[in-house]
C-alpha cells in the first residue's frame, strides 16, 4: 500500500514539464498488417549539446535579457483613441523568446548558442500482426531535447496504402470474383492467394446457381486479431456474374439452350397494346446528363430528389 503513494509523489513533483510530440506517419502494406513487419525509420531530432551541456556557451556567459527581464516577451501599450489604449505582447526582439542572451563572443562554437543540436536517430517499428490504419505506436521519451525539459514522444501514425484485390473491414477481409455464366450455373473450383501467400481453393458445387452480387465466405481467412494472432475474421467475397457478348450461340443453338433453362414468362399480346422497339442506351449521352441534373436540384415545393423525408 505504501509503495504507490510514493511513486505518485515522485510523478507529480518532477521538476521539468514534458516537450512537444513528434509525430510521424509510416506507410504500410495491407501484407504488413496481415504478416507484421519490422521497419526502420530515420528522424532528425533536437538533442541537447554535449560540448555546452545545455548551456549554450561558457559558464557564467548565460545572462538574464535585461530588455524583457527573462520574461521572453514585450509588452507595448499604444493609445488607439481618446481615452482608450491597447496592450500588445510581442516575442522580445532582444532574445527572441528565449528570456536570456549570450554574448556572441562566449557562445558554444557547436551549438551557436542555440543550446541543441541535430542528429539523426534510426528507430525500429515493430509492426503486430493484425494492427490497423490509423493506428499508433509510441516511442516514449524519443522526441526533441530541450534543456530543462522532459523529451518528448516519438508518436508513429501508420498509414495503409490500398490492395489491390482485399479492402479490411474490422476483422474481415473483403474482395470481389468474376465467374462466367457457365460457372454460376455449373459450378467451379477458383484459386485465391492470400496474404501470406498461402492459395485457398474454393469450390461451388454443381447445380448450386450463384446470382450476380451474391455473398459467400470463407471462416478463419480473414485478418488477424490483434494481440491474438491465431485468431482470424472472415474472409467475404462478391461474385461477379460475366455474362456472354452478343450473339455468342448460333441462332439455330439458341432453342437447344433454353430448353435447359427455366422456361420464360410468356405474354398475350392484344391489338390495344403498343409494341415499342428496345435500344442499347448510353447513360453519358449529354441530354441524359442534363435531364438528371435537372432533376435532382432542390423543387422550391419539396425536399431535393433523392433525399428521403422522417415520417413521425
Amino acid at each position: 500500500m505504501g509503495v504507490f503513494p510514493a511513486m505518485l509523489l515522485i510523478v507529480l513533483l518532477s521538476p521539468f514539464p514534458q516537450g512537444k510530440n513528434v509525430v510521424h506517419q509510416l506507410s504500410v502494406t495491407l501484407e504488413d498488417l496481415y504478416n507484421g513487419v519490422t521497419k526502420k525509420l530515420a528522424l532528425q531530432k533536437n538533442v541537447i549539446c554535449e560540448k555546452c551541456e545545455g548551456v549554450g556557451g561558457k559558464k557564467g556567459s548565460v545572462e538574464k535579457c535585461p530588455l524583457c527581464k527573462g520574461r521572453g516577451m514585450q509588452i507595448h501599450i499604444q493609445q488607439i483613441g481618446p481615452g482608450v489604449v491597447q496592450q500588445i505582447q510581442t516575442v522580445c526582439i532582444e532574445c527572441k523568446g528565449q528570456g536570456e542572451r549570450i554574448s556572441p563572443k562566449d557562445r558554444c562554437d557547436s551549438c551557436s548558442g542555440t543550446k541543441v543540436i541535430r542528429e539523426k536517430k534510426i528507430i525500429e517499428v515493430h509492426v503486430e500482426k493484425g494492427m490497423k490504419d490509423g493506428q499508433k505506436i509510441l516511442f516514449h521519451g524519443e522526441g526533441d531535447q530541450e534543456p530543462e525539459l522532459e523529451p518528448g514522444d516519438v508518436i508513429i501514425v501508420l498509414d495503409q496504402k490500398d490492395h489491390s484485390v482485399f479492402q479490411r473491414r474490422g476483422h474481415d477481409l473483403i474482395m470481389k470474383m468474376k465467374i462466367q455464366l457457365s460457372e454460376a450455373l455449373c459450378g467451379f473450383k477458383k484459386t485465391i492467394k492470400t496474404l501470406d501467400d498461402r492459395v485457398l481453393v474454393i469450390t461451388s458445387k454443381s447445380g448450386e446457381v450463384i446470382k450476380h452480387g451474391d455473398l459467400r465466405c470463407v471462416r478463419n481467412e480473414g485478418m488477424p486479431i490483434y494481440k491474438a494472432p491465431l485468431e482470424k475474421g472472415t474472409l467475404i467475397i462478391q461474385f461477379l456474374v460475366v455474362f456472354p457478348e452478343k450473339h455468342w450461340l448460333p441462332q439455330d443453338k439458341l432453342a437447344q439452350l433454353e430448353a435447359l433453362l427455366p422456361p420464360r414468362q410468356h405474354v398475350r399480346v392484344t391489338d390495344d397494346m403498343d409494341q415499342v422497339e428496345l435500344k442499347e442506351f448510353n447513360p453519358s449521352e449529354q441530354n441524359w446528363r442534363q435531364q438528371r441534373e435537372a432533376y435532382e436540384e432542390e423543387d422550391d415545393d419539396g425536399p431535393r430528389a433523392g433525399v428521403q423525408c422522417q415520417t413521425a
